[in-house]
């Protein structure tokens, strides 16, 4: 799970990065709180990426989703992108679960059979 949610949360650094730069060009924001907002929000994402698996962490990734797409009020754009990376991350979130579950029975299957892990 943790290799698919920190891909994810590392495609959404470079979206709110790009987001920012979008920002600059609104009159009605100053170029302080567009980098603080973003600075923030890449930094959350980054920070996440080595805290999926304890316990919180999913949901903390929920909550920089539902972030994401409130970023639609200022840049519309951000409603599909947030969409669409709400989507990634329940893909990373079910999916990497799933290929835990399975790489814990096969290593499980392994111990009883004596084998090695690895081969």
């Amino acid at each position: 799970m943790r290799t698919l949610c920190a891909s994810t949360l590392i495609g959404e650094f470079f979206v709110i990065g790009f987001a920012g730069l979008v920002a600059m060009k609104s009159d009605d924001l100053t170029g302080a709180t567009v980098w603080t907002v973003c600075g923030i929000g890449m930094l959350f994402s980054l920070l996440l990426c080595g805290m999926i698996t304890r316990p919180g962490g999913v949901q903390l990734g929920w909550a920089l989703q539902v972030a994401l797409l409130a970023s639609g009020l200022v840049i519309p754009v951000m409603y599909i992108l947030g969409l669409a990376f709400g989507a990634l991350w329940w893909a990373s979130v079910h999916y990497g679960r799933r290929i835990d579950e399975v790489k814990a029975r096969w290593a499980a299957a392994q111990a009883e059979a004596g084998t090695p892990a690895g081969g």
